[in-house]
């Protein structure tokens, strides 16, 4: 068990443990309860070990207001007001306790991210296993202390963040009784380009602030999940749909059960991949070792014949002597006759 591993629940975080993997719904429900629980579900036959939503309201996150600086200008959600948005994409605070009772049912840990200290309050009261502090919130620090003081496992995205930002944000945490913390690389373009999301920090975060790291992946695709593996992400997560086709605020780089099922099996071969530094071969391969060439009689030799490319060859399989000793070997004459297909071996020949 490494320093800084910790449990969600009964859960295990860290770098000897599979990856957890997080199915993010955000507002892919479409304002539908029926099609939230039926996320929930898809999301507990795809693999996923948690679902996690978000809870904040309109009036939590902005004004009513349609100026300038209240309106979104994004490819994805340009044309309408944040609060707008905000109304499309919230989760209603109703839905929380049936969703997340319906991923127990269906053995999955559930928990949200809160964007004001009111959502805390009330996820307090739904008993939630852990938090997540969203990259456009990390350097809220009343919001981080607050959350730290609850106890309980913080992820926060680093999205946007400057070193010394994340300096302040995991000192208010620690300071607040943050014992359990993971940073996740995150891009906070939507959808991230493999080009901008930079895994090669995830090391170093590791280095600098002592915790757990992952990946809040907003690419198109598995790749980047994958490799950040390879790189010590212990926690990854995955925005979640149903179906690309039928729209929601998040779903443009969301991924469908499927291809949420195929992360699950790629980030786990990829973490039994990572194994230890070894050399040599492995209790698999030492099977395999009569497969290597070694030196071979491949001409009926008589007892006094010299060893020559005629008669003597590297092939396989691998119960001679190992090919290195092939010009020790030539021009020295046998003690016996040796039959075609015979490995050499020392005794034969002077």
């Amino acid at each position: 068990m490494t320093d800084t591993e910790f449990r969600i629940a009964e859960r295990r975080i860290g770098r000897d443990h599979p990856p957890f993997l997080i199915a993010e719904m955000s507002g892919n429900h479409n304002q539908s309860l029926d099609r939230a629980l039926a996320i929930v579900e898809a999301a507990a036959h795809a693999g996923a070990h948690a679902l996690k939503l978000q809870t904040y309201t309109a009036d939590t996150m902005t004004l009513d207001l349609d100026t300038a600086e209240f309106h979104v200008e994004h490819p994805l959600w340009g044309g309408q007001s944040l609060y707008a948005l905000y109304q499309q994409a919230y989760t209603p605070w109703e839905w929380h306790q049936p969703i997340f009772e319906r991923a127990r049912e269906w053995g999955m840990l559930a928990f949200s991210t809160p964007f004001d200290e009111s959502a805390v309050d009330f996820l307090e009261e739904l008993e939630v296993p852990a938090y997540k502090i969203a990259s456009f919130e990390n350097t809220d620090l009343p919001l981080i202390r607050r959350v730290a003081a609850t106890g309980k496992p913080m992820i926060i995205s680093t999205g946007m963040a400057t070193v010394a930002e994340l300096d302040e944000s995991v000192r208010a945490a620690r300071a607040a009784g943050c014992r359990d913390l993971v940073l996740l690389k995150c891009t906070s373009t939507y959808p991230a380009t493999p080009e901008h999301t930079h895994l090669r920090t995830l090391p170093h975060l590791r280095e600098l602030f002592g915790c757990e790291v992952g990946l809040s992946d907003h690419t198109m695709g598995l790749g980047a999940a994958v490799a950040s593996v390879a790189l010590g992400a212990t926690v990854i997560e995955k925005h979640f749909t149903l179906d690309r086709a039928d729209a929601g605020v998040d779903s443009a780089f969301s991924l469908e059960p499927a291809e949420f099922a195929q992360l699950r099996v790629e980030i786990e071969r990829a973490w039994a991949a990572l194994g230890t530094v070894s050399y040599g071969p492995s209790t698999a391969e030492k099977n395999s070792l009569v497969f290597r060439r070694s030196l071979y009689v491949i001409r009926d030799v008589s007892a006094g014949e010299a060893l020559t490319p005629y008669n003597l060859r590297a092939i396989r399989p691998g119960l001679g002597l190992a090919p290195k000793y092939l010009d020790t070997a030539l021009g020295r004459k046998v003690v016996r006759d040796i039959a075609r297909g015979t490995p050499l071996s020392w005794d034969m020949f002077l």
